[in-house]
């Protein structure tokens, strides 16, 4: 997997496929294999990156010194779109809020946006889960003790770890993979806690991002899960609201994690979305029910 050394450390990404770029974006305590099954799909006719951000499932420490911040998190994500000489990017993002601030204030390589079942508004952290992590942040010592029960596979589906991200389960290689470097690396437990300190921190910061986005006047697309149990689907309707040329998709029978619930439904998605903002007559379907052109 290639690597590129950024301010705050070493990234890896997946880099597959030819076509138009599209960079997709995982959520706290994954890795780019979230994407695994969308990505299959949409390398066929996309060029797919898929960085892996330091966010608890990264194999290497992060600088000492790095800001791990939601915005120290924006600007990693913009040095690597710069360092790649990434243009007409179709970002999406999975989860996390960073693509709103980051098509605020960072636009200049972004052609298209997907935001997809994400953190939005007054919801950061973000339900049950976020909350826990929230809690456990502020003691000492205590996302590890939160963290190693994960061993226990059972445990992964309860409501306060996986339960409510995804409606299927995910398969156990995946889930390990994920949580391996959380178990065993101080260090990597040392850069998660940097996110999640900073977010009990400064918990306006995500609405002043959801608002921003009023200044992104590209292609936007809202893919939200409709049975969503930790990101309001009201929130994916504001955004969409909020987007200039923003659209909203809900997606049936998926919870937050659609990459993992509904991988082939949403590369259809993307793929559409990409080739509607070229000048194909497809329609979407809004959160009203009502046909809209996505050009």
């Amino acid at each position: 997997m290639p690597e590129v050394d950024l301010s705050p450390g070493t990234i890896s990404y997946e880099d597959t496929g030819s076509g138009p770029t599209v960079v997709l974006l995982h959520g706290l305590a994954m890795d780019g294999s979230l994407w695994r099954h969308a990505v299959a799909d949409l390398r066929a006719d996309h060029r797919c990156i898929v960085p892996t951000l330091p966010l608890g499932s990264h194999r290497r420490p992060m600088r000492p010194e790095a800001d791990l911040s939601f915005r120290g998190h924006v600007e990693l994500i913009a040095e690597f779109l710069e360092r790649l000489d990434l243009c007409d990017v179709t970002l999406v993002q999975s989860d996390m809020g960073f693509a709103q601030l980051l098509a605020a204030e960072h636009s200049e390589r972004l052609g298209r946006l997907v935001l997809l079942s994400c953190e939005a508004f007054d919801n950061y952290p973000p339900g049950l889960p976020g909350r826990i992590l929230g809690v456990a942040a502020r003691i000492p010592g205590g996302l590890n003790a939160l963290v190693q029960p994960m061993r226990f596979r059972l445990l992964r589906r309860s409501p306060m770890a996986l339960g409510r991200m995804a409606k299927r389960p995910i398969p156990d290689a995946v889930t390990d993979a994920w949580l391996r470097p959380l178990f065993e690396e101080r260090e990597i437990r040392r850069d998660l806690l940097k996110y999640l300190r900073a977010a009990i921190a400064d918990k306006g910061l995500m609405r002043t991002a959801s608002e921003g986005v009023v200044s992104f006047d590209r292609p936007a697309l809202v893919v939200w899960a409709a049975e969503d149990r930790v990101m309001p689907p009201e929130h994916g309707r504001r955004l969409a609201a909020l987007l200039p040329q923003g659209r909203l998709i809900e997606i049936a029978d998926s919870y937050t994690l659609v990459p993992e619930d509904q991988p082939r439904e949403l590369a259809a998605v993307v793929r559409r979305f990409v080739r509607g903002t070229t000048g194909s007559e497809e329609t979407w379907t809004n959160a009203r029910g009502a046909a809209a052109n996505p050009s």
